[in-house]
C-alpha cells in the first residue's frame, strides 16, 4: 500500500556539477539509490500547482509565516488517460516541520474533487482522513491551476535510518500556460544549467557523518520553494500583473 501520510523536516541546498559529483561517492557509503535510481538513473515528476485567483496561496508561503499550506497534482509518468492514477497532494509546513497528505485516484476524480471540493462517491478505498483534509482545504480556498512544474530526480535512502531520504532535483521546468498532466514537460527551466537542488528529508536531527560531509563540501542550508520561485520569476519576468498585492 503507498504511503499517504508523511512528517518530517525538509533541509534544502544548492550545488554545483563538482559538489554533486564529489558529495555522490560520500553519500553512498551510508545511503542506497532509490529502487527508481539505480546504476546512476532518474526519475521525472510532474505537477500542477492550484492556486487562487490572486495568488493568495503562494504569496502567503513566501511571507514565512509559521503555518503555510499548497496543493498539488502529481504524478510520476505522463497520463495518457483519464483513468491513469494520480496523487493529490495537500502539503502544510507549521513551525518548520512538513506535513504531506495524498490520495491516489483516477486523474478524472481528481479533477472533479478539485473542481466540486468533495471526495468522488467512486473514490471508496481512498484514506478518508486524509480526503477530509483535502475537501476542508478546499472549502476555504477556491483554486485553479497556477503552474506546471516538472523535474528529474535522483534519490538515495539510509542504509540503516530508513527516516533519512536524499533527492536531488535538476532540469526544473515550469510554464504558467498548457496546465494539463497529459502535456508533455517543457516551459522554462528554474535553475541554471549544471545546478542542483539537494533536499535532506528526515525525522530526527541531521546524522553526524552527513552534517560533516555537507561541512566539508562547504554546502549551506537555503531557503528554497520550487513555486515560490516560479512566482517570483514570474512577477518580475513574465507578467507583473499576476503578482496581486505583491
Amino acid at each position: 500500500m503507498a504511503i499517504t501520510t508523511f512528517k518530517r523536516y525538509e533541509l534544502k541546498y544548492k550545488l554545483n556539477q563538482a559538489q554533486l559529483d564529489t558529495l555522490i561517492p560520500r553519500l553512498l557509503d551510508n545511503m542506497v539509490p532509490d529502487t527508481h535510481c539505480q546504476n546512476g538513473k532518474e526519475y521525472i515528476i510532474y505537477n500542477i500547482y492550484y492556486d487562487t485567483h490572486d495568488n493568495h496561496l503562494i504569496r502567503h508561503s513566501i511571507s514565512k509565516p509559521y503555518y503555510k499550506e499548497k496543493l498539488r497534482l502529481r504524478s510520476y509518468t505522463i497520463p495518457t488517460s483519464l483513468n491513469d492514477e494520480v496523487f493529490l497532494e495537500l502539503k502544510k509546513k507549521i513551525g518548520g516541520i512538513v506535513n504531506k497528505r495524498r490520495v491516489i485516484l483516477p486523474l478524472n476524480d481528481a479533477y472533479e474533487f478539485i473542481r466540486l471540493g468533495k471526495c468522488p462517491r467512486t473514490a471508496n478505498n481512498l484514506n478518508q482522513q486524509v480526503a477530509k483534509e483535502i475537501e476542508y482545504f478546499l472549502s476555504r480556498n477556491k483554486v485553479q491551476p497556477a503552474t506546471y512544474i516538472s523535474y528529474k530526480r535522483m534519490a538515495f535512502f539510509g542504509k540503516e535510518d530508513k527516516e533519512l531520504w536524499v533527492t536531488f532535483d535538476y532540469d526544473i521546468l515550469t510554464r504558467r500556460h498548457d496546465l494539463c498532466l497529459k502535456k508533455a514537460s517543457f516551459g522554462d527551466p528554474l535553475l541554471d544549467k549544471g545546478q542542483y537542488l539537494m533536499e535532506v528529508k528526515l525525522s530526527t536531527a541531521v546524522p553526524m557523518w552527513l552534517s560533516r560531509t555537507l561541512s566539508d563540501l562547504k554546502l549551506y542550508k537555503t531557503n528554497f520553494s520550487k513555486y515560490g520561485k516560479e512566482y517570483e520569476n514570474a512577477c518580475t519576468l513574465l507578467d507583473p500583473s499576476l503578482c496581486v498585492n505583491y
